[in-house]
């Protein structure tokens, strides 16, 4: 049996971007409990890896810190390196969600990206993962 495939859209562009290395995201020791921070980043780009056609948008992170915050220089130079990557706007979120938890291991995180409209489509795509929830 053949494997199905919507519009020609396949299980490589799928995983597209959602294995390649990135920079490290470094942290440093956090001195204050129970306190939200938020982070935007109104410069985000990447590239659909079916089209070639360029996203851009604002990823936007709010993260209770545990005993780690984030630096934000590696986090620019990591948000940075999704400029020339193939990756979907729904990976972009959950992997940058997933890259961040590992590195500061907070109480909890959220991204939402919200993408500049292409065709007149405008997305915005949250994912959260919470220490209490496990995800």
């Amino acid at each position: 049996m053949k494997k199905q495939r919507q519009g020609g859209y396949t299980a490589e562009h799928a995983r597209a971007g959602t294995r390649e290395p990135l920079p490290e995201i470094e942290t440093w020791p956090n001195q204050y409990p129970g306190y939200e921070i938020e982070i935007r980043m109104p410069e985000f780009t990447s590239v659909c890896p079916k089209t070639g056609l360029p996203d851009s948008g604002t990823i936007t992170l709010r993260y209770v810190p545990d005993k780690l915050c984030l630096e934000l220089k590696s986090l620019k130079m990591y948000m940075l390196a999704y400029r020339n990557l193939g990756i979907f706007q729904e990976n972009v979120v959950n992997r940058f969600l997933r890259d961040v938890v590992a590195a500061a291991r907070p109480d909890s995180a959220t991204v939402v990206g919200e993408f500049q409209p292409r065709g007149g489509v405008l997305s915005k795509i949250t994912a959260s993962w919470s220490r209490k929830r496990g995800r």
